[in-house]
């Protein structure tokens, strides 16, 4: 199982904007990929209601993980979305 660990990089964490902007992007990955607290359940990443049930804040480590073929470009984008706390999805994810 491909996984990537990281800090949350948007102030307000995974929460409404960010979330909507997280979900979208792990809904174009193509593959299944689930997100976790570092501590926690992981939750279907792509599920909009999953990621704000997290409550995941700014700053907190969450964990990105996917067993399908082709997880590792997908995850590193995601990564790069989350820990950047980029306020639009660019082209590249």
């Amino acid at each position: 199982m491909a996984e990537r660990r990281v800090n949350v990089g948007w102030a307000e964490g995974l929460h409404a904007r960010p979330a909507s902007i997280f979900v979208r992007a792990a809904t174009a990955a193509g593959v299944p990929v689930t997100i976790a607290k570092a501590d926690g359940n992981p939750v279907n990443a792509a599920s909009m209601l999953a990621v704000l049930g997290l409550g995941a804040q700014g700053g907190e480590e969450i964990v990105l993980a996917s067993d399908a073929e082709g997880a590792d470009a997908a995850l590193d984008r995601l990564a790069r979305l989350v820990s950047e706390g980029l306020e639009e999805l660019p082209e590249t994810v």
